[in-house]
């Protein structure tokens, strides 16, 4: 298999492949990432029931094939890697409002998503309202969104945020703190269950 190192130099250099239109790259690409994006499609499905609509698997999938079909110019791995978060996220929020949408049309939906688990606490959160809730955290800060879209739906490390942001991580955990408070109350996650 090799080092992780040489796995994220051998996915960058496949990702450049794949931006100059080599169509056996996607191939190449997908065993280098697939158990990075496995793992963030699993973390939003935590607390999801086993016969949930739509698996982890079919999330990655969808995902990886959205990527790799648009004409992004993919830094490295881990670039490749929060974009594949961002992906994720709008994937599962079109899904969630379209199961919203069947259930106010008076059809039956005994799976939602109005369940799914954050990654780094457990808590059960609606995404629908995640997504508003980051929208206008975006409003203020694109960063602050995309630090809260990394950390929570890609289920990146503080080390790796920090170089994608572009920032020191004694400064993403400075700004992770007030970013988690504003969320919460976003959220209505400070009030009592």
């Amino acid at each position: 298999m090799g080092s992780n190192a040489s796995r994220q130099e051998e996915a960058t250099l496949w990702l450049a492949r794949l931006r100059d239109g080599d169509s056996n790259a996607a191939d190449q690409l997908l065993p280098l990432v697939y158990d990075q994006l496995r793992g963030m499609a699993s973390r939003h499905f935590r607390s999801q029931q086993a016969e949930h609509t739509l698996q982890p698997t079919a999330l990655v999938h969808e995902a990886y094939l959205k990527l790799v079909g648009s004409d992004s110019d993919w830094r490295d791995r881990g670039h490749f890697c929060a974009v594949a978060a961002s992906a994720m996220r709008q994937i599962l929020i079109d899904h969630a409002r379209r199961k919203r949408t069947a259930r106010r049309a008076g059809k039956r939906d005994d799976q939602s998503l109005d369940n799914l688990a954050t990654p780094s606490e457990g808590t059960p959160f609606d995404i629908v309202a995640f997504d508003d809730a980051l929208t206008s955290l975006s409003e203020k800060s694109e960063r602050y969104a995309r630090l809260v879209e990394l950390r929570i739906l890609g289920g990146m490390t503080a080390t790796e945020i920090a170089a994608q942001l572009g920032v020191s991580e004694r400064m993403l955990r400075k700004e992770w703190r007030v970013i988690r408070a504003w969320m919460a109350r976003e959220l209505d996650l400070t009030r009592e269950p």
